[in-house]
């Protein structure tokens, strides 16, 4: 379960739109938090007059984007005492859905999808070495520490909630909607889990790693232990996609 403190990623989901009084652009980043674990199930949202002065549009836009993801059975909302609109979090894809989709996806945009996955990260995390905060620190120890012993798609979550952390702390608002967009792109697939526990283990020790280069101010090498992690993720999928297309 997500950690109850202050969290910059999640101040970054709720952050003013650029595309005033569009209901889709409102939706879209309601969708990102929920998928990306920043918001946990049967969590309540701030109200709608709320919701639309985080994002600066009118309450009538939000109204609107809660009925999109209401048909799409990501919001519940309950009327009365005690009601509200509530988060409502998708059911994981069974593992077969996921070579599903790795199906239809090709080499060659994995590994356009790697490259500009890998600038992003590794930028992000040189920034945070340098500019992150004792809050931004004690917030990338805990999500790190939700990687341990997380098997399924907890260890999936976990990694996404981490690497979302460090993108917030490097203090770089672009970087963070960066982060958001590649991880609603391809990180559902980047971070399936495919070690199993051992796999799980392997990563915490590679969340702590960087952490740690991150609280010594360590820039380059919190971004090139940040691109190996990534580059580990991205050899292990592109090993399975291989394997899905043999005979």
């Amino acid at each position: 379960m997500r950690r109850e403190m202050p969290n910059n990623a999640r101040l970054a989901m709720f952050a003013p739109l650029d595309q005033l009084g569009r209901a889709e652009a409102v939706a879209a980043r309601l969708l990102d938090a929920i998928t990306l674990g920043l918001l946990d199930d049967a969590e309540q949202l701030p109200s709608e007059v709320e919701l639309a002065a985080q994002f600066r549009v009118s309450t009538v836009t939000v109204r609107e984007a809660l009925a999109v993801l209401r048909q799409q059975g990501l919001v519940e909302t309950r009327r009365g005492r005690g009601g509200g609109s509530f988060v409502r979090t998708p059911a994981w894809p069974a593992p077969s859905s996921w070579a599903e989709r790795l199906r239809l996806v090709s080499l060659a945009d994995l590994r356009d999808f790697g490259d500009h996955y890998l600038a992003v990260a590794g930028s992000a995390a040189k920034l945070a070495a340098e500019r992150s905060s004792p809050e931004d620190l004690e917030r990338l120890r805990l999500a790190g520490e939700d990687l341990l012993d997380a098997t399924g798609p907890d260890a999936t979550r976990a990694e996404r909630h981490f690497h979302l952390e460090v993108a917030a702390a490097a203090q770089s608002p672009r970087l963070t909607n960066q982060e958001v967009q590649l991880q609603s792109e391809r990180g559902g697939l980047l971070w399936v889990p495919l070690g199993g526990e051992e796999g799980s283990q392997q990563a915490y020790a590679e969340h702590r790693a960087i952490v740690t280069a991150i609280a010594a101010a360590d820039g380059e090498l919190a971004r090139k232990l940040t691109e190996d992690h990534i580059l580990g993720a991205l050899d292990r999928l592109a090993d399975l996609h291989l394997s899905l297309e043999t005979p």
